[in-house]
């Protein structure tokens, strides 16, 4: 994964011993290091040991931060003892990078309490936060109030914070490319461009017809047709599919990519049905897993805000996401059900991946304008599941979000297909249906529920609720 930036702010108070903010300094380096995370800091020579406590000090340091701004995902409040906390506070507010911040304090030990060693970082954390709070920075905790950084459980909530600083880096400057309308059956997936626009979230159109119109003005002796070919055939398995649809999926798959390269979209919408079955001949599924595979996500039914959940989970989890069906019970088992698409989903979800065609769209536009669909069944996996959606009436933004498992139960189907296990499943499709979500919903084979509730409710200020 790439290596991302984060500031380190190491707050320091004069009263209390320096020694701590030198083995502090030493301590953090060595587990950034270790993390693959590049620390952008003050040196030890810019003020007394590389800390922030005076007025100067935070100037120096915010000077720095806005050097490295375009770098910057997050920041890292450190305190080996009880810290300055109008330093920390004028240092995020004077350079004002507006990302997530995490707090740290160090623990005492019982039998340095005397004045020369003892740190009192559980209060000094308190009055970091309290100044934060006051000046409108937002920021995150521990779940231990004080750890030291060479804990292990500390550096898994560094991972995780570096992973929502990845989803709110992400989310304020993505664009979505919405390919064709809307189904017209398909109210489910309406949403609002400004509402997205307002928190940076860039919607870039574009008429179906114009993708197929430059599609079929090319031909299977095209080199760009001949090496899309090649690597479809090298993505999945073709299977039956004949090789004349096999060139359609290839000059639709060109015309998508050239799309994508030309606007700088991090993901697609697109109208996958049934203009393009009737009046080109074959289904975009497999152009769409290509791309989620690749970790540009594509969806389904121009579900705009469903491929942005897909790009969340993506950020957080660092793996492909596919949007799904919440599709059928499965038997009587209450906290079961059975996820589904005819389908687009990304090869990680399906290791027995085959091109194929959509035996349901196929019985209104005919079978064989329908090769391009996917065929496979997931494993079982870890899964996180959610969704975004704008509420319109209210003018904001909501999600829910969860955690289950995708299960090895038997299931016998067509299409991209699993089986989803997740504790009190009825209640969280009484929410889903109560709150006016949409039929799709998105996984990602992670646990990362946690990361998008704070980099979506925290940090964006959108309304979350996790099951």
């Amino acid at each position: 994964m790439k290596q991302l930036s984060l500031g380190v702010i190491i707050g320091n108070r004069n009263f209390f011993p320096d020694s701590l903010v030198e083995l502090a300094r030493v301590e953090i380096l060595e587990v950034l290091t270790k993390m693959n995370i590049k620390p952008i800091l003050l040196d030890s020579n810019d003020t007394k040991l590389g800390g922030v406590e005076t007025f100067g000090d935070a100037q120096k340091c915010a000077t720095l931060f806005r050097q490295h701004a375009d770098e910057i995902v997050g920041v890292l409040v450190v305190l080996p003892n009880f810290g300055d906390e109008k330093g920390v506070a004028d240092t995020l507010k004077m350079a004002n990078l507006n990302v997530p911040v995490l707090i740290q304090g160090y623990p005492d030990d019982l039998n340095k309490l005397d004045v020369a060693r003892r740190r009192d970082s559980w209060c000094g954390k308190i009055s970091v936060c309290n100044n934060l709070y006051q000046y409108g920075i937002k920021f995150s905790l521990t779940s231990q109030h004080v750890v030291r950084p060479s804990d292990a459980s500390f550096q898994q909530e560094l991972k995780d914070f570096m992973a929502v600083c990845r989803v709110v880096k992400g989310l304020k400057n993505v664009r979505i490319g919405a390919i064709g309308a809307r189904p017209t059956a398909f109210n489910t997936v309406r949403y609002s461009e400004k509402i997205l626009q307002r928190n940076g979230i860039s919607v870039v159109t574009c008429d179906l017809s114009e993708i197929l119109g430059k599609a079929n003005k090319l031909t299977k002796d095209d080199s760009v047709v001949k090496e899309r070919l090649e690597k479809i055939s090298n993505y999945a398995k073709t299977g039956k599919t004949p090789s004349e649809a096999l060139v359609q999926i290839a000059k639709l798959d060109v015309v998508l990519n050239d799309f994508m390269a030309e606007n700088v979209l991090d993901a697609t919408a697109i109208q996958c049905w049934t203009s393009l079955q009737q009046n080109y001949g074959c289904n975009v599924c497999t152009s769409m897993s290509m791309m989620s595979e690749n970790m540009l996500p594509s969806a389904c039914e121009v579900d705009v805000t469903g491929t942005l959940t897909m790009y969340a989970m993506q950020l957080a989890s660092g793996s492909p996401s596919a949007l799904v069906d919440w599709n059928n019970n499965y038997a009587d088992d209450e906290n079961k059900c059975v996820l589904f698409h005819c389908g687009n989903w990304a090869k990680s979800f399906l290791p027995d991946i085959e091109i194929s065609n959509a035996p349901i769209l196929g019985t209104t536009v005919g079978v064989e304008n329908t090769y391009g669909a996917l065929d496979g069944r997931t494993p079982a996996m870890p899964l996180t599941y959610g969704r975004l959606s704008t509420d319109d009436t209210k003018g904001v933004i909501k999600a829910y979000i969860g955690e289950g498992d995708l299960t090895d139960d038997a299931l016998n189907t067509f299409g991209n297909r699993a089986v989803a296990k997740i504790p009190d499943l009825q209640k969280l499709m009484q929410y889903v249906c109560r709150n006016g979500f949409e039929h799709h919903v998105v996984m990602n084979a992670s646990k990362t529920a946690g990361i998008l509730k704070e980099a979506f409710e925290n940090y964006m200020g959108w309304e979350v609720y996790q099951h």
